[in-house]
């Protein structure tokens, strides 16, 4: 680019850059200079000078700092590239799940049978007695604690699919349901230690709020002659209302602990160190698209099950027109109406969950990999992984820098 451009010094040859008269191309081998108002250094740009190349881009998103719709893209991208392995093992969780549960409900009906008349089929005003209550109160805990085992099981292994399909997805690689399967299920034990730590951690100022709202609320009750405690009521939804915010803070601010798990083989107590140390400083971004990224997938969540709802109505609607004109309604058609309606509801939540707790577990993967290269240029190391060779068929992925 010349100087003088209304301040530099007179340059040579009444101004003709390099001494070519306007209008004469360069002599051979050399370039001529882009005009003026030319940026990047090609005619008709702005601004003049040259642009550094765009960052490469193997995978789903750009290796470099990401904004807020590279994230959201790069997540959208992600599920739309490999979802027969996110839907695979999202699948293959929730079906184990819930035939165990069945199977144990199941039991659990067979054992105490002789007892429900007496707990759910008594006249009105009667109360249970307690040799049929008792029996069902014991069969439903077991049930409870297994549904709750189930559950964090479930998530657990969920938590630990979406970094691993992330770090395949960066990188461009191609992969199978049976290595994402086996990757997460290998990070199981750290993943599970680090949801239990990270739910203390974060619910702990609501579970400490709310269990000394209800002490001094029974204490107040106690120590009342009438037994009212009064105003010490309005103590409980205060406390709680102090302590959201504390959990909301601390929620965020360890949200990064599942892919630390995932991608640097951490255990909980580091993941979460990992996670805060990750967060600090950029909390209010975090927590912006976390919470941009659950409106979203409720709404596309509830745009998916919509379909399923409304296909479940139309068949339930008529026989239910029919049964309520007829003195001797069709039962086998009512239960079959109402069985076609309560199967496409689930079916349609099925589908709406996978994507409700796919979608915003990816974009907190993206945001983990995102502060990595602000704060620790991976974006190098990243480049170098997704130029090494491809793994040899049904061999195991290349090492990755993450």
């Amino acid at each position: 680019m010349t100087q003088n451009q209304g301040w530099g010094p007179p340059e040579p040859n009444g101004g003709v850059p390099h001494g070519n008269p306007p209008g004469t191309p360069p002599p051979h081998g050399q370039q001529q200079p882009p005009p003026y108002g030319s940026p990047y250094g090609y005619p008709g740009a702005w601004g003049g000078g040259w642009a550094p190349p765009p960052p490469p881009q193997p995978g789903v998103i750009p290796l470099r700092p990401l904004g807020v719709g590279e994230v959201l893209g790069g997540s959208f991208t992600t599920f739309g590239r490999y979802w027969k392995q996110l839907v695979g093992v999202m699948l293959t969780v929730q079906g184990i799940g819930i035939l165990v549960v069945t199977l144990a409900v199941g039991i659990g009906v067979a054992v105490v049978h002789p007892h429900l008349p007496g707990v759910f089929d008594l006249p009105a005003g009667e109360s249970p007695a307690p040799e049929d209550l008792d029996p069902v109160l014991f069969a439903l805990i077991p049930v409870g604690v297994l549904l709750f085992a189930v559950l964090l099981l479930g998530w657990a292994m969920i938590s630990a699919l979406t970094p691993a399909v992330l770090q395949e997805a960066v990188l461009g690689r191609r992969t199978t349901y049976r290595a994402m399967f086996r990757r997460a299920w290998s990070r199981m034990p750290s993943m599970l230690g680090t949801l239990l730590l990270t739910g203390l951690v974060a619910g702990g100022p609501v579970l400490l709020a709310f269990g000394a709202s209800v002490a001094l609320v029974i204490t107040a009750a106690a120590n009342s002659t009438n037994g009212d405690p009064g105003p010490i009521v309005l103590l409980m939804p205060l406390a709680l209302l102090v302590a959201m915010p504390v959990s909301v803070w601390l929620g965020v601010r360890l949200s990064f602990a599942p892919a630390a798990v995932v991608c640097e083989h951490l255990g909980p107590v580091a993941a979460l160190r990992r996670s805060s140390q990750l967060v600090k400083g950029t909390w209010w971004r975090v927590f912006g698209i976390t919470l941009l990224t659950a409106l979203i997938a409720t709404v596309i969540g509830y745009m998916i099950q919509l379909p399923f709802t409304f296909v479940g109505m139309f068949a339930f609607f008529p026989t239910m027109m029919v049964g309520a004109g007829n003195p001797e309604p069709d039962v086998a058609a009512m239960v079959g109406g109402m069985v076609v309606y309560f199967a496409c509801i689930m079916l349609g939540g099925v589908v709406s969950q996978l994507f409700q707790v796919g979608f915003p577990q990816l974009t907190s993967g993206l945001l983990y990999i995102d502060q990595r290269i602000r704060r620790e240029d991976l974006a190098p190391a990243l480049m170098a992984a997704a130029a090494a060779p491809p793994a040899p068929p049904g061999g195991p992925a290349p090492a990755g820098p993450f």
